[in-house]
């Protein structure tokens, strides 16, 4: 695992750091590639995390979100210790089976499910996963239907067109 001091940046509305460039070969070799998303594991201030390394605008950023590391969008500015190392788990978040019956029940939003983006399946996926009670998995689940439907907002995203 390695470990580097970074100060809190922001871009928009996200608190991220700068990965050192060491540390970045040495993912890269981990991952097999040097493009696309690396998922990563580590603490932030002593915090355990696992996150997802992007390249944005032609750096490499690692996002640090409240979950990471409490009231991180008032921190910007501050140096925090961060450790980082690659994370070889398995991520993959199944379907709901109530959103896997929904879907099946309606054909377009069916389609048009499949035919988004990978990672905006993937939201709307973890999103209903992450749900904690039957009531709010049955009403997400409709809000996910009537968003692919185009008729509603859902994940804090337009209806889609």
């Amino acid at each position: 695992m390695n470990t580097f001091n970074a100060e809190i940046k922001i871009i928009g509305i996200n608190p991220y750091v700068s990965v050192p460039s060491e540390i970045l070969e040495e993912l890269y070799i981990r991952n097999g590639k040097i493009n696309g998303p690396i998922k990563i594991k580590g603490k932030v201030n002593g915090n355990v995390y696992q996150q997802t390394l992007v390249k944005y605008s032609g750096e490499w950023r690692l996002y640090i979100n409240n979950k990471m590391l409490k009231n991180s969008p008032q921190l910007i500015g501050e140096t925090i210790e961060i450790s980082v190392e690659y994370d070889s788990s398995d991520r993959t978040i199944v379907l709901h089976p109530n959103l896997i019956k929904a879907l099946n029940n309606n054909l377009l939003a069916k389609e048009k499910f499949n035919s988004i983006p990978s990672y905006l399946q993937k939201e709307i996926v973890r999103y209903i996963s992450n749900l904690k009670t039957e009531s709010s998995i049955d009403r997400n689940v409709i809000k996910a239907i009537n968003f692919l439907n185009g008729k509603d907002s859902f994940i804090g995203r337009k209806p889609l067109e």
